[in-house]
């Protein structure tokens, strides 16, 4: 697996009994993301898809939507004194005519933490920089489809599986199909990994598509959906206020505490599949029985 998990000696403690063992964790560096040369942010990442990582980025912060955008990705040699590369620079080559990201402080906090700016800010930024609308989006999803996604997705962690310690996100089919699935230490790089290597597949925007994480659903995973054009989120545990005013905002269906056959649908309800006659289907009917948590 490379430099994707590492070994360290640690004391185990198991009923009162203490001893030394091997142990395999999984790899956090950083990742500086440079476009035509210039700095634009640094990331907490797992090493591995980082060009992919790089482009799911710059997908979500509205500066490309297109492979043709991007010109090239290269690794930055003599990154250290001794010239020697450490794969943790990535530069970004754009296309002729494609602008480049605003570099200022105000920009670069924003995209970095999605915080520090009102509610209001927050979700007028997406509305003003998303490439498509996903409000028009006609996919529909059987509950039963919805239920065994978070299995599905924990079955491919290989690198979970190994370490415990990374979040997945995972592209799905209406039908369940599994797209693309990438792990990372950070949920948020996981997101855009998947995004970067559907731009880099010509596969944007990603309509009829179900993206699921583990973990929460926060602003900025609702963000990276809008504007890859992905309608429909999932997630295993709680999304925050404004991620829910986004989901609203945007037309995108948020669920949340997707745990086997039981959810909480946030908004866009009407994007869970009916019968043919009409009639409810069952999970639909359930998700919208449930109480929410508080």
């Amino acid at each position: 697996m490379g430099r994707v998990t590492a070994r360290r000696r640690v004391l185990r403690v198991r009923d009162g009994q203490a001893g030394y063992r091997p142990d395999t964790l999984a790899v956090e560096e950083p990742m500086e993301i440079r476009v035509g040369g210039r700095p634009l942010t640094v990331t907490m990442r797992t090493p591995g898809d980082d060009f992919d990582l790089a482009t799911g980025f710059l997908v979500s912060e509205g500066v490309v939507h297109a492979a043709e955008h991007v010109n090239g990705i290269r690794y930055c040699a003599g990154a250290t004194a001794d010239g020697s590369n450490t794969y943790n620079i990535v530069d970004v080559a754009l296309a002729p005519g494609v602008s480049p990201p605003d570099v200022s402080l105000e920009r670069n906090f924003y995209t970095t933490s999605s915080c520090g700016l009102c509610g209001k800010a927050s979700l007028d930024a997406v509305r003003t920089t998303a490439a498509w609308t996903v409000a028009e989006d006609g996919l529909r999803v059987e509950p039963e489809t919805l239920s065994v996604l978070p299995e599905r997705l924990r079955a491919e962690q290989r690198v979970f599986d190994t370490t415990g310690g990374l979040h997945a996100a995972g592209l799905f089919t209406a039908d369940g199909e599994l797209l693309c699935l990438r792990e990372d230490v950070g949920r948020h790089n996981a997101v855009d990994k998947v995004v970067g290597h559907a731009i880099r597949s010509g596969m944007l925007p990603l309509r009829g598509t179900v993206l699921m994480v583990s973990g929460r659903a926060s602003f900025e995973l609702v963000q990276k959906a809008v504007m890859a054009g992905i309608p429909f989120l999932a997630a295993v545990s709680a999304p925050s206020s404004l991620a829910v005013d986004l989901a609203t905002e945007a037309g995108l269906t948020l669920i949340g505490f997707l745990r086997g056959n039981s959810m909480n649908v946030y908004a866009g309800h009407e994007r869970l599949a009916q019968r043919a006659d009409g009639e409810a289907d069952r999970g639909a009917s359930q998700a919208a029985r449930v109480r929410r948590r508080a």
